[in-house]
């Protein structure tokens, strides 16, 4: 065989493998963002929450006025980026711990718990909160995936010649995750 073509075959064929790791390597960081872009969604669905929680919320406690405006303002914080960065998931976080606190006002407030739109927008957190579990759980799946293939052989190499950036996974805040320990549970 004529050794010009043994390497046109060889190079053809690193040639194909480039172009089908890169193809993965591409599918792998569309499938991140579109995860990021069903978490933003869910997001915006919470956002929009927040106001008319607010509203129901002030007609029955005037006490919790600080608490009120802190919800507010991390709204407003959590808005105002498109991107999905660790500054913005700790937000979100501490915007979870929030609303957590404003819903478990109604065991101070009767008449709150007992409140038609109160128990709605209860409801509807809290699938959201469903929602944002399953999201999260698709977004950090394709978030390791697409890790795998910057750091794993061959595609670390192809990787490597383009210009990824890194996406943080979205953790659960440690608070939720001290919450969860059986033996306080236990231990009065």
């Amino acid at each position: 065989m004529d050794p010009l073509f043994i390497v046109g075959i060889l190079v053809g064929v690193f040639g194909l493998g480039f172009i089908v790791v890169y193809n993965i390597i591409i599918s792998a960081k569309n499938s991140v963002e579109e995860s990021a872009s069903a978490i933003e969604t869910v997001f915006q669905n919470r956002h929009d929450l927040i106001p008319n929680l607010v509203e129901v919320v002030k007609k029955y406690s005037e006490h919790e006025k600080s608490l009120l405006e802190n919800i507010t303002k991390l709204r407003s914080s959590a808005m105002s980026g498109q991107e999905i960065t660790p500054e913005k998931l700790s937000n979100e976080n501490q915007i979870s711990g929030t609303l957590k606190s404003i819903f478990a006002l109604g065991e101070n407030y009767p008449d709150l718990k007992a409140n038609e739109n109160f128990i709605n927008l209860q409801n509807e957190w809290s699938n959201i909160e469903d929602n944002m579990q399953a999201a999260r759980r698709a977004y950090n799946a394709a978030v390791k995936l697409l890790n795998n293939k910057k750091q794993m052989f061959p595609s670390n190499i192809v990787a490597g010649m383009m210009t990824l950036k890194d996406y943080p996974l979205f953790e659960a805040d440690k608070e939720a995750k001290n919450s969860l320990d059986a033996k306080n549970l236990f231990a009065k």
